[in-house]
């Protein structure tokens, strides 16, 4: 437990980069060899930028994994009635994947092709097509209509590609940025800004359920969620700033995967991540669906999301200062051992109190695992100038396949034990491979 993730070959090369003079920073050929002396670690353009960050956080990733409420619903009970639980879309045909996880996994894809453009500089253009393209998309999600092969298409289309390309875009950015400004307090301004993403999936459940349920309905709640995300969003361009300067050079993905895989806690964070995205988009995408079938009240169910993210904003809170004593790799592993524990219960989850244990324990372990992943990751890079194409590997190995595959065992029967062996299988998984790192 106490043994750090780092190899020796990787903590001698971070500790000789780290000793690099710097002249100044505003020299690229230093870019990479930043010592602690020039991180601010505060004032008003950093926590601006955190703000920011955290910000997109709240409009991106919380609104992904709001997306229990379009599945328990709507999807399944009004829009698309002629689909399975793990097959949400056009009307029975099976080219397509779910949407939720195809959402899931270009978020965690496009972060490989996101995070070079911010090493290259291109940090504002980036983020302004991100944030435009998903206003764009969360607009054109308003248009949809109950069944039919064009509309359940439009649906796919719009919340599964185009929201997940757009959120994509700025997801790895905005995370990497804040790596600018901050280096002996990143856990702490990382638990901050990832607990955007816990404040909007608070929030965003609530009022999605009683705007869709409402007097607005679908179109009109979908349009008023997305007319908020625009003003938040622009708020939030106008806060981030980057500091560092673009690489004389284009990263190379080669270089840095070369470099990566022979980094073996770099692998094992990857693939305990990938893992980790099993049990958490199962509890995301089926509690509150699990909730609605085992007869709990509509009322309740509605809050069962939010039990979950409350828990979870708890955690990532928390996560950077319990990590202050216990060292990011071994709060990391002990908030794994026990969120997949958590994932078992949901076996027998049968009333209120099942429901409100389950959601707020595995939200608030889960939650520290989020906002320690990004720490972890700065932590195990020598090259500051290689966290962008890190994070951007990370997201795209575990890119996630869980909730489709886990759909799937569960089936239209709604056999909910397998699903959940399953997660709770690929959560231990995931502690078992941050442990081995």
């Amino acid at each position: 437990m106490s043994t750090p993730l780092p190899n020796d070959e990787t903590t001698s090369q971070a500790s000789e980069s780290a000793l690099q003079p710097v002249k100044s920073t505003s020299d690229p050929s230093h870019a990479g060899h930043l010592d602690s002396s020039d991180f601010p670690e505060g004032g008003v353009t950093a926590w601006g930028t955190a703000l920011g960050a955290s910000l997109i956080q709240f409009c991106g990733a919380g609104y992904t994994v709001s997306y229990g409420v379009f599945q328990a619903d709507f999807y399944t009970q009004t829009y698309l009635t002629n689909s399975t639980p793990s097959a949400i879309a056009v009307s029975g045909l099976q080219w397509y994947s779910w949407i939720g996880s195809v959402n899931a996994l270009l978020i965690c894809s496009v972060g490989l092709v996101s995070g070079r453009l911010l090493d290259r500089g291109a940090f504002y253009h980036v983020m302004k097509i991100g944030c435009l393209l998903q206003c764009f998309f969360l607009f054109m999600l308003s248009l949809a209509k109950p069944n039919g092969y064009y509309q359940a298409s439009l649906i796919f289309l719009s919340q599964g590609i185009g929201s997940g390309i757009a959120i994509g875009l700025t997801n790895v950015p905005s995370i990497a940025v804040v790596f600018h400004h901050f280096q002996r307090r990143r856990a702490f301004a990382m638990g901050l800004v990832v607990a955007g993403a816990s404040m909007v999936s608070i929030l965003h459940p609530i009022m999605l359920n009683n705007l869709i349920n409402g007097r607005l309905g679908f179109a009109n709640g979908v349009r008023v969620s997305a007319g908020m995300i625009g003003g938040l969003l622009l708020i939030a361009y106008l806060l981030m700033r980057t500091r560092l300067p673009p690489q004389p050079q284009a990263v190379s993905y080669t270089r840095v995967l070369q470099n990566s895989l022979r980094d073996r806690a770099y692998v094992c964070a990857c693939l305990g991540m990938a893992a980790f995205e099993v049990g958490f988009f199962f509890m995301v995408f089926y509690l509150q669906l699990d909730s609605r079938l085992h007869g709990l009240s509509k009322g309740f169910s509605f809050y069962s999301l939010t039990i979950f993210h409350a828990g979870s904003l708890i955690g990532r809170l928390t996560a950077g200062v319990v990590s202050a004593y216990l060292g990011i790799p071994n709060t990391i592993i002990g908030c794994s051992f026990i969120s997949s524990a958590v994932i078992f219960s949901i076996i027998g989850l049968r009333s209120v109190a099942s429901v409100a244990l389950i959601g707020i324990s595995y939200g608030y372990f889960s939650g520290g695992c989020i906002a320690l992943i990004g720490p972890l990751i700065s932590y195990l890079t020598p090259e500051i100038s290689d966290i962008g194409a890190r994070m951007g590997i990370l997201f795209t190995i575990s890119g996630n396949l869980g909730a489709p595959i886990c759909g799937a065992v569960l089936t239209s029967h709604y056999i909910w034990w397998k699903p959940a062996v399953l997660a709770g299988v690929g959560g231990s998984c995931e502690a078992a491979l941050f442990f081995s790192g």
